[in-house]
């Protein structure tokens, strides 16, 4: 049984903290704590508003944790900048719109391939691991493989947002386009809106090799602490996956 690997998003711990402007709560010690629970890797997106995680939180959590760090950037050139200064072990290109809360949709690869395919070239070239955060759209998925990508990671956003039933549809899309990328010889990876309940469907895609989830495991960790947090999702990973195989 291949194990599916957890990546935790330590932004809204940010978030919090700068409700106050203060120093605390600490991301740089919430990822500590992830990380001994069990995270197979710490992620954090450096917006160019700054509005949660800075550039000082992420280097500092560079030099804090024993596992790898992803890195989720715009692709305006001061933020690939800002990326080539800190040289996470890898590194997620998404789309950013200031006026949206979080995240809204996957990159649109097809429409800046060119400018995307340098900016893979640069990164891949000083042994940064590429991402392209996408929607479930197999043109998209195509275009990531054309210029190099390393992995993609299927934006699960719609299907977190829909009720029981609608989802039945989001889901399989998010199967097919999974093993479409898979075949492409993309590492396929999924994250957006996940919690303790809509991951279960996710988890039995075999094509998924790593997950990444934020908001839900630190509201989690306000109740159970951050550890329980990220074991308690540990667990549901697992135990699915298993019953899955």
């Amino acid at each position: 049984m291949s194990k599916l690997l957890l990546g935790v998003n330590v932004d809204h711990v940010a978030s919090l903290r700068n409700v106050r402007g203060g120093k605390f709560p600490d991301p740089v010690q919430l990822a500590i704590l992830a990380e001994i629970a069990g995270a197979d890797s710490i992620t954090t997106h450096l917006r160019e508003d700054n509005r949660h995680i800075n550039e000082k939180d992420v280097i500092c959590i560079k030099k804090s944790i024993q596992s790898r760090l992803n890195l989720e950037i715009s692709t305006k050139k001061e933020m690939i900048n800002k990326a080539i200064n800190i040289l996470p072990y890898s590194c997620c290109l998404v789309p950013e719109n200031r006026q949206e809360i979080t995240t809204e949709s996957g990159i649109d690869v097809i429409k800046n391939k060119k400018y995307l395919k340098k900016v893979i070239c640069k990164l891949k070239s000083l042994g940064i691991k590429v991402s392209l955060f996408v929607d479930p759209i197999k043109n998209q998925i195509l275009s990531s493989s054309e210029i190099n990508a390393d992995c993609i990671e299927i934006n699960t956003g719609k299907y977190s947002e829909q009720d029981k039933k609608e989802n039945k549809e989001e889901i399989n899309l998010i199967k097919l386009c999974a093993k479409y990328a898979n075949k492409l010889g993309l590492e396929v990876h999924a994250g957006h809106g996940l919690n303790y309940f809509n991951v279960r469907s996710i988890v039995n895609i075999k094509e998924i090799k790593e997950l990444n989830i934020g908001h839900s495991i630190i509201s989690r960790s306000l109740i159970v602490g951050m550890q329980n947090a990220v074991k308690e999702m540990k667990d549901i990973i697992y135990s699915e996956k298993i019953k899955w195989q």
